[in-house]
């Protein structure tokens, strides 16, 4: 009986390191501020300026663990990452979104493309439902 708890306590003890493990393993990827929030739907279209609180209650951070991409700021999504051109996109595996980033070496290429790309660095898109919420804002 005893050795049983004793294995036991080893399973829990190394589940938990492992976990702790991985947890400081986490690195940022990706931060970003956001600046505006557009949130649309079939019948309107909002548009509004952050400010204060609530630009920090919309922070988005992407981090990595292992080989994995964790969007940190929705419930810890798993997420998949394309590089394509001056972007990099990261890919809810559970459709309930993306954020795609201009990394800092391409700015200057990507701002050319548009007033968009110049002013804002990341643009974060959430679908809710048959709505969608965007933000647009700049990297810390």
């Amino acid at each position: 009986m005893f050795k049983k708890v004793w294995l036991l306590i080893l399973l829990v003890g190394s589940i938990l390191a492992i976990y702790c493990y991985a947890q400081g393993n986490e690195e940022i990827v990706f931060s970003g501020v956001p600046a505006v929030k557009i949130s649309e739907g079939g019948v309107s279209r909002v548009v509004e300026d952050l400010k204060g609180a609530k630009v920090s209650e919309a922070e988005c951070v992407i981090t990595k663990t292992g080989d994995k991409y964790f969007w940190k700021t929705r419930n810890n999504t798993e997420l998949f990452m394309i590089k394509s051109g001056a972007f990099v996109s990261f890919i809810a595996t559970n459709g309930s979104g993306y954020v795609r980033i201009i990394p800092s070496d391409f700015k200057e290429a990507a701002s050319l493309m548009d007033e968009t790309e110049k002013k804002y660095d990341y643009a974060e898109h959430l679908l809710i439902g048959l709505r969608s919420v965007t933000y647009y804002g700049k990297s810390k």
